[in-house]
């Protein structure tokens, strides 16, 4: 984390230094970088890497089934043939408990990604998440929050994990209403951290994947109604904008993390 008393000027010593991540996706290597020079790390989920539509051999899904079946899901998901990609996935995991291999896999990576977070660390979960097993893994120096607020060098920051369901099915997805009564239970903050984006089609787009992700209404709602300092979120790897500015707040898309290997600062 942040370096020692005798490194920096006394003015700088007195600044807050955030560093902020989201979808990591299995980069476990710059993870373990992410929190270097700062006094916290926030991290705003996707640990797992299920599948990676970059490179079709690294994941979960092509460790079991192969490169070539992996490109065969990826295009078809890519082409919204959802049905079809349902149907060609049942056929592959016929005859296997799907559970407990994605579990086995699941464990494997959390082992590792939990062991190279930094101290202290802040975290909520994403969509790709099993937040079930994250008490096995979370040592005491990360603290997990969704749906609750902390304070962290003076400005509270409140926390919601998760996304919103999808055609995708992924593991941690919740209806509209539970996901607004979370956003409700973290109520006025200066820093509102989310896994999923505000409901804007600037910042739902992905322009890689060519297709809308799923965003908060109630997330949109909350920012034009309290106001935060910063919406700060991931999801969409390569969104259309990657920050704009809804009234007064910083809207911030920082889920770029598994392929730069780079976390956002916020400093005051």
């Amino acid at each position: 984390m942040r370096a020692g008393p005798n490194s920096r000027g006394a003015a700088d010593e007195r600044r807050t230094r955030i560093h902020v991540v989201s979808d990591v996706h299995g980069n476990t290597e710059a993870l373990a970088r992410a929190g270097d020079g700062a006094d916290a790390l926030v991290c705003l989920g996707d640990l797992v890497l299920f599948l990676d539509y970059a490179d079709h051999s690294r994941g979960i899904f092509p460790e079991l089934f192969g490169v070539e079946n992996a490109d065969r899901i990826v295009a078809l998901r890519t082409e919204r043939r959802f049905e079809e990609a349902r149907d060609f996935g049942r056929g592959l995991w016929a005859g296997l408990d799907r559970n407990a291999a994605i579990v086995s896999a699941v464990r494997k990576q959390y082992a590792e990604l939990f062991a190279a977070l930094p101290t202290p660390t802040y975290a909520t979960y994403g969509n790709v998440d099993i937040p079930g097993l994250w008490p096995e893994y979370a040592r005491s120096g990360t603290t997990v929050l969704d749906g609750e607020r902390i304070e962290i060098g003076g400005r509270v920051f409140g926390f919601v994990g998760g996304g919103l369901r999808t055609a995708m099915r992924t593991p941690y997805e919740i209806s509209d209403e539970e996901y607004a009564a979370k956003i409700e239970a973290v109520g006025p903050v200066d820093v509102l951290c989310t896994h999923i984006p505000p409901d804007v089609p600037e910042l739902t787009y992905d322009t890689v994947a060519r297709r809308f992700e799923r965003g908060s209404r109630a997330l949109l709602d909350a920012i034009r109604r309290t106001r935060p300092r910063y919406s700060i979120f991931g999801h969409v790897h390569q969104p259309l904008v990657r920050r704009m500015r809804i009234g007064a707040t910083e809207c911030v898309n920082v889920g770029h993390f598994a392929s730069t290997g780079r976390p956002w600062v916020l400093e005051w």
